[in-house]
């Protein structure tokens, strides 16, 4: 943060609490130019979303927070705003992260909350938000193609190879404009669920919501980039969804949605992971690329339609991952 803005924020918060002595300390950041500031206000904990207005637009996360909170979901209230320097003021869900509560004993019971909060999201009216459509969805998965075997590995496809990818891209984005279209969160994993005292999980980092396919955010938390399940246990916590909230589709249905719905978002997120290096400065994030890209080759190695994907990321894709890993280390 500059000095011009620290002063801002410090102005800012100094008439919105009413005194000008608050402790402000860095909460978080996440993938975008966002980033979060705790403050202290008196013992009582707030939370300030920093998004400078020329790189994102606050309209959308307070508008989405709303619909959130008004179907019971916990998502942060939005206390004021300054939207002139990107300013939001928010209540505290905590410091607790999904990511850092996880484990083997306790994912049952933390993803039972989290998807009966997903449920709760599933039913609010998604009619008003952008469409999760052709554009949208093909956008995101060329990431992989500029950034990730572009950029990042330096690959050139063949031809044939460039064909086989843009076969599979038709077919996965043809599979996911098939399925009911509901509202999709867009990010719903273990980095933005909070364990908290009360209505847990809180849901964070909502504000590019869509409207979109039913198992979106369901293979997000299930098929988590960041942490990874048993194929028995996440068939086991689909199927369990599906019974309950979309008993009216069929198990091969659905797993086909489930599983093609995955390779899209897993394609996209490689390629984000990418750009986050190059782009942005934020390397971490490619130590989620081998994982990520597991997920698209055991998928895609079982359905016949997408063995031309499967067998470019098995013979290209990961032996260059590897090379990378050797660089690295």
């Amino acid at each position: 943060m500059t000095d011009a803005r620290q002063l801002s924020l410090q102005h800012w918060l100094a008439s919105e609490l009413g005194h000008q002595d608050a402790r402000i300390s860095i909460a978080s950041a996440d993938a975008s130019f966002r980033r979060y500031l705790r403050v202290d206000d008196n013992g009582r904990s707030l939370i300030v979303m920093d998004a400078p207005p020329q790189h994102e637009d606050c309209g959308p996360f307070i508008d989405i927070a709303h619909r959130l909170r008004q179907a019971g979901v916990n998502a942060p209230e939005v206390l004021a705003t300054d939207l002139r320097h990107g300013f939001l003021l928010l209540t505290d869900l905590g410091d607790q992260l999904y990511s850092h509560a996880l484990n083997v004993k306790s994912a049952d019971a933390l993803y039972e909350k989290a998807l009966s909060a997903l449920h709760d999201i599933q039913k609010i009216d998604p009619s008003s938000l952008p469409a999760y459509d052709q554009q949208l969805l093909n956008a995101e998965m060329a990431l992989f193609k500029d950034w990730l075997l572009g950029k990042h590995l330096e690959l050139e496809l063949s031809s044939d190879e460039q064909t086989t990818l843009h076969h599979a891209f038709a077919l996965l984005c043809d599979q996911a404009l098939k399925q009911r279209q509901v509202f999709v969160h867009r990010d719903y994993h273990c980095r933005n669920l909070m364990v908290t005292e009360n209505n847990s999980p809180g849901v964070l980092d909502f504000q590019d919501a869509v409207r979109g396919p039913i198992t979106y955010d369901l293979v997000s938390l299930l098929r988590d980039c960041y942490v990874r399940w048993p194929n028995a246990w996440v068939e086991r916590w689909s199927e369990g969804y599906r019974s309950l909230f979309a008993p009216d589709v069929d198990s091969q249905t659905w797993r086909l949605w489930f599983d093609w719905v995955g390779v899209q978002r897993h394609l996209k997120a490689a390629g984000i992971f990418a750009r986050l290096n190059y782009r942005d400065g934020k390397s971490g994030y490619l130590s989620d690329v081998p994982r990520t890209v597991q997920y698209i080759l055991e998928v895609c190695s079982r359905y016949q339609a997408l063995e031309g994907l499967a067998e470019l990321v098995r013979s290209r894709v990961m032996p260059a991952l590897e090379i990378q890993a050797r660089k690295a280390s």
